[in-house]
């Protein structure tokens, strides 16, 4: 079991940014891949926009690529997304997840990949 903790939320303008942190307690947390996904408000069901695997390879949707930077510190058990010029869309409760091992290509950003999720952190950008 790996307990998850995101943190980092808030509210920002159009165009601001926010840098999102996900603490796991877990002492082997290099050997999971991580990743990052959103719900926004009205939708069921969760959007993978970024995800870092054991070797530090990134995958991001097109929706956040070149705005949003996933990044871990193996030695702080620690998750990072770096969000940047965010946008009203960009609206929505923000998880993270955790899997033991790599995640096979092209599942990367598929929630059904990971078995561990924090509880979520809520982002709002007004325009």
């Amino acid at each position: 079991q790996v307990n998850l903790v995101e943190s980092g939320g808030g509210s920002v303008q159009s165009g601001g940014s926010l840098t999102l942190s996900c603490a796991a307690d877990e002492t082997t947390y290099n050997r999971y891949s991580m990743a990052w996904f959103r719900q926004a408000p009205g939708n069921e069901g969760r959007e993978g926009i970024a995800s870092i695997n054991t070797g530090d390879g990134t995958t991001y949707a097109p929706s956040v690529k070149g705005r949003f930077t996933i990044g871990r510190d193996n030695a702080k058990n620690t998750l990072y997304l770096q969000m940047n010029a965010l946008k009203p869309e960009d609206t929505a409760i923000y998880y993270c997840a955790a899997k033991r091992g790599p995640v096979p290509w092209p599942y990367e950003l598929g929630w059904k990949e990971y078995a561990f999720w924090g509880r979520g952190t809520e982002v709002t950008v007004s325009s």
